[in-house]
């Protein structure tokens, strides 16, 4: 019989294989970025009203380290930091065209390398995956 920990370790065990297809997917994409910066993309892309602060947040960083990040982000005009007109001391972050079509590139390659691991399932196990994946994206902040 399956106990709780014995699931854990397959969610576990599942989870970690599908880290190499989001590498393999990363790895194509130019231009070539950490991790953290990717998650700085797409922490921008789920939130217009992001800042700096709120940024650093998400990410779990110190204020110096996303600003350094957001400064490298914004050389490579993937993001910029927008002044609001109703107070010029608030600094909000939007990604560029080429931020977006970086991310969206992203996901183009991701999807197409999960959808070929997951065609390589029998159909009810392919569906069984879909619906954990779904169930997880959900909880996961």
């Amino acid at each position: 019989m399956t106990g709780p920990a014995d699931l854990d370790r397959q969610v576990l065990d599942a989870v970690e294989n599908l880290v190499p297809l989001w590498f393999s997917a990363v790895e194509e994409v130019t231009p070539r970025l950490s991790p953290r910066q990717i998650l700085a993309l797409r922490a921008v892309r789920g939130r217009p009203e992001l800042n700096l602060t709120g940024l650093a947040e998400r990410l779990g960083v110190g204020l110096p380290t996303a600003s350094r990040l957001c400064d490298r982000l914004e050389a490579a005009d993937l993001l910029q930091r927008c002044v609001r007109l109703d107070d010029r001391r608030e600094v909000h972050l939007m990604l560029t065209e080429g931020g977006q079509r970086f991310l969206a590139e992203i996901s183009e390659r991701l999807s197409a390398l999960l959808g070929d691991a997951l065609a390589a399932l029998p159909p009810t196990e392919r569906l069984r995956v879909e619906q954990v994946l779904r169930a997880l994206g959900g909880s996961v902040s």
